[in-house]
């Protein structure tokens, strides 16, 4: 019998820590032995939704298909670790409701943290009026409502964050106590 998959969905804003969690959760499945896959939205961006943009249509679309891989591994026994920003809140429900097995982080920064962490210079540039419909600045991000957890980076190191996922997902009986 193929063990049960799960979802683990990192939201936030832009530089909040979401892809510096999913690597961390990685390695500590790793370690575990478990099956899991990563879904970097950065990653994703560059082959399964290259050519979608910004516009609100295109942020759907490429949620929707980083959610179908998800559900697809889930569905087959791995462990799928999403770190997307994910930005509106109905799409998030519309995912978690397809998915089932699904456990929502929010990995909550305040804007200045994210804007000082930010070394590809994407919020100057969208503070500057040169990217449009950037998250935080000139599009909005809608906090999620009933998260499993929310880990806040500007006060937790990333490995203080990592343990609260651990703790959350034991409590919710997706991993084993070790």
């Amino acid at each position: 019998m193929t063990p049960q998959g799960f979802v683990v969905w990192f939201t936030g804003l832009p530089c909040s820590g979401k892809s510096t969690l999913a690597g961390l959760l990685n390695e500590a499945l790793t370690q575990r032995g478990l099956r899991k896959e990563i879904l970097d939205g950065d990653e994703v961006r560059k082959r399964l939704t290259k050519g979608l943009g910004f516009s609100k249509e295109d942020r759907d679309e490429n949620i929707r298909r980083i959610a179908y891989v998800a559900k697809l591994l889930s569905r087959n026994g791995v462990i799928a670790i999403t770190a997307a920003i994910s930005p509106y809140r109905a799409l998030r429900d519309e995912v978690r409701q397809e998915i089932g097995r699904f456990v929502e982080v929010h990995v909550q920064c305040p804007l200045d943290v994210c804007i000082a962490r930010d070394v590809k210079g994407h919020y100057r540039r969208a503070i500057a009026g040169e990217i449009t419909s950037f998250t935080g600045v000139s599009d909005p991000y809608e906090k999620p409502l009933n998260p499993e957890l929310v880990v806040r980076t500007d006060r937790e190191d990333p490995k203080e964050s990592l343990s609260k996922v651990l703790e959350t997902l034991q409590e919710l009986n997706y991993l084993a106590n070790t």
